[in-house]
């Protein structure tokens, strides 16, 4: 048994540096954080909610309750939640299966509960076995897929909503012909913008800019937006040729009172029960939901800069009460989104008070702040994820993985590619695929230490077991056994290990019992018998 030492924490013990204590301490880095959040969930929750054929409000509403909620019943610090793309296709497919979006809201509390026990029973550990390797992949294809996806947008030619992130778009066009078609249609004002917006973005990561010190306190995404909206208006006095197409500007629904603002809220449907689909959809929707928020926090652990470890059954329970309340508020599904998470991080946020700043702001943007939101360019924002999309996908990072060899690098590699022509789970479970084959082949060899005597000389075969010998070094045992000379002796040893897994042992037997036909003398240390089926 191996054994861990526990140590308790006294008064002495130093936190990290630079780590803060409570959220309150850091709110001079995480209200800018949050409020460029704020920036990029906005649209990205109402182009959400028009995919998914929801009601334009139920992605703002999602990602208020992600914010408000989740931010302080998570153990991550610095990952954000709310709508996600990858449930676009889910919610469409659940709308034509239970047919009303009441329906579905149904279906999304159940999922909630679902989530919940499933935290309770400690099911987040899956998220421990996702290998580096592929967690780089995503977060590297997650950048590449922002950069190639906000082209469009950058330039004013892009109708598609904002954060379609699969290779296959709702609209028909994929990544590449998206931008190709793009290119045909350029719009004038929206590519000054993107690209004046891009440039400041670009000069405040600068060391001339980092070095004052009031100038660090504010995010070069707000400047961005603040001068996009004023650049919008001076095009629409100065060269209205220029100006910038209302289809291409942030659309808020216009709430003027309260009626307007509750009768936004849908009511789940619980007639749904009965449908024979209910419990696929609600279960599909926890599942979907729940890989996609364990690998985005996993990616957030590997982006944190104090490195801090997210408590995956914690996570799985959180995400669970927020899809309750989302569902019973008439929201989309909630999970844990790399985006906003990557754009959290990018912007300075310490704590989980930069998320819950973000869903205070989304709230009080669908109550005051239309009129002036209405006005802020796509290509701003599409300025934003490109610098968050290329801090995701640096070369340096290529450059590390392949120094690092092939069992880390081709897993990395083919992770990119599949999420770039698929989607995120779909290339994540590929990107598996490859990690568990060299897992495989690392138990493959490192299973057993084989030593033979030189030659003239009198000894055993030595085949000495390693301490863990699993059902996945089975293949490898009997083949080294397969391939023993006839009419030698073996000692097969396992007196050094802690746990010799039944299959292992099974194959032992069958060896023992072949033995003596071969010639074979063998003798069993520290191995014990099973019984072998027919003998």
């Amino acid at each position: 048994m191996l054994k861990v030492a526990r140590v308790s924490e006294t008064p002495n013990m130093q936190r990290p540096a630079g780590l803060p204590s409570s959220p309150w301490q850091s709110l001079s880095k995480d209200l800018p954080a949050g409020l460029v959040v704020f920036l990029v969930a906005l649209p990205l929750c109402l182009g959400i909610s028009l995919a998914s054929g929801a009601p334009l409000l139920a992605g703002v509403i999602a990602g208020i309750v992600g914010g408000v909620v989740v931010s302080w019943l998570s153990g991550s610090q610095l990952s954000a939640s709310g709508p996600a793309a990858g449930l676009t296709s889910i919610i469409l497919a659940s709308l034509s299966t239970l047919g009303s979006f009441e329906a579905v809201l149904a279906a999304v509390v159940i999922a909630g509960i679902i989530q919940v026990i499933l935290g309770v029973l400690k099911a987040g550990i899956i998220g421990l076995y996702f290998p580096t390797s592929v967690i780089r992949g995503m977060l590297a294809a997650i950048g590449l897929t922002l950069i190639l996806k906000q082209i469009p947008h950058l330039i004013g030619a892009d109708a598609d909503y904002f954060e379609d992130m699969n290779f296959l778009q709702f609209d028909g066009q994929n990544t590449f012909s998206a931008i190709e078609k793009a290119m045909q249609g350029i719009g004038a004002g929206s590519t000054l913008v993107g690209l004046v917006s891009l440039s400041v973005l670009l000069f405040w990561e600068e060391r001339v800019v980092k070095r004052v010190k009031s100038l660090r306190l504010i995010p070069g995404a707000l400047i961005v937006v603040l001068l996009a909206i004023g650049l919008n208006n001076l095009l629409d006095v100065a060269a209205p040729v220029l100006r910038i197409r209302p289809q291409h500007l942030v659309n808020l629904p216009d709430i003027t009172s309260w009626r307007d603002f509750t009768a936004a809220f849908s009511k789940p449907d619980w007639s749904a029960l009965k449908h024979p689909g209910f419990v696929m959809v609600a279960f599909t929707i926890a599942v979907v939901a729940s890989l996609e928020s364990l690998l985005s926090v996993k990616a957030v652990d590997k982006l944190d800069p104090h490195k801090r470890v997210t408590p995956t059954n914690r996570e799985l329970m959180a995400q669970g009460a927020g899809n309750i309340i989302s569902g019973l508020l008439g929201g989309l599904p909630i999970t844990a989104v790399i985006v906003r998470s990557s754009a959290n991080i990018n912007a300075g946020g310490q704590t989980r008070m930069a998320s819950f700043f973000h869903g205070l702001l989304l709230l009080v943007s669908l109550l005051f702040l239309e009129s002036i939101l209405n006005q802020v360019p796509y290509s701003a924002l599409a300025a934003v994820l490109l610098v968050v999309g290329y801090k995701l996908t640096k070369p340096a990072l290529y450059v590390t993985q392949w120094r690092l060899g092939w069992q880390q690098f081709l897993p990395f590699i083919v992770t990119i590619l599949a999420i770039l022509f698929t989607d995120l789970l779909k290339g994540v479970t590929v990107g598996l695929a490859i990690g568990i084959f060299y897992i495989l082949k690392a138990n493959y060899e490192s299973a057993y230490f084989l030593s033979k005597p030189a030659s003239q000389q009198a000894g055993p075969v030595h085949l000495k077991l390693s301490e863990q010998v699993s059902f996945l070094n089975k293949a490898s045992i009997v083949k080294v056994l397969d391939e023993l000379p006839n009419d030698t002796n073996v000692l097969i040893d396992g007196s050094d290990s802690s746990f010799i897994d039944y299959d292992v042992l099974e194959a032992i037997e069958n060896f023992r019992l072949s033995a003596p036909e071969r010639g074979i003398q063998l003798e069993l240390r520290a191995i014990p018998q099973v019984q072998v089926l027919g003998h």
